[in-house]
């Protein structure tokens, strides 16, 4: 099982996000949006310090499944800004597919520019976390 889980992490980081990390990047760039480890996000997670958005599609979580605890956005660029806590000083992490997904940071961007102001991204995304032996809520 522990192989199959494996593969799919694998094929997941070659390429199943539709999102652009090049395009991401250049908006991470413009909105400082910083980086967070798949192990730092566990720790805040385990002390109810942060909140996790997952910015993925339908087809990704339930392939991947999602991080427990995650507000599953309906879409990271035109997501309706009331899924998110109301309190916009809530520590936010942002994730997605993989290191070559873009669509956490169009999300974060998304957060920021309406005033949300402690938002990360964990870069790694769901691939990362499933690829650390980090338990997953399935859909």
């Amino acid at each position: 099982m522990r192989t199959i889980l494996l593969a799919a992490v694998l094929a997941l980081g070659a390429g199943a996000c539709s999102k652009s990390a090049d395009k991401a990047a250049a908006s991470d760039k413009d909105s400082k949006v910083p980086l967070i480890s798949v192990s730092d996000v566990d720790q805040q997670l385990a002390k109810g310090e942060c909140v996790p958005v997952d910015a993925n599609g339908e087809r990704t979580r339930k392939k991947m499944g999602v991080v427990p605890g995650a507000v599953l956005l309906t879409d990271s660029e035109a997501f309706a800004l009331s899924e998110l806590p109301t309190d916009k000083s809530k520590p936010l992490v942002f994730y997605c597919g993989s290191k070559t997904c873009g669509a956490s940071h169009e999300a974060a961007h998304r957060a920021l520019t309406a005033g949300y102001t402690n938002v990360k991204v964990m870069g790694e995304g769901i691939a990362g976390w499933v690829s650390a032996g980090k338990k997953v809520q399935t859909l």
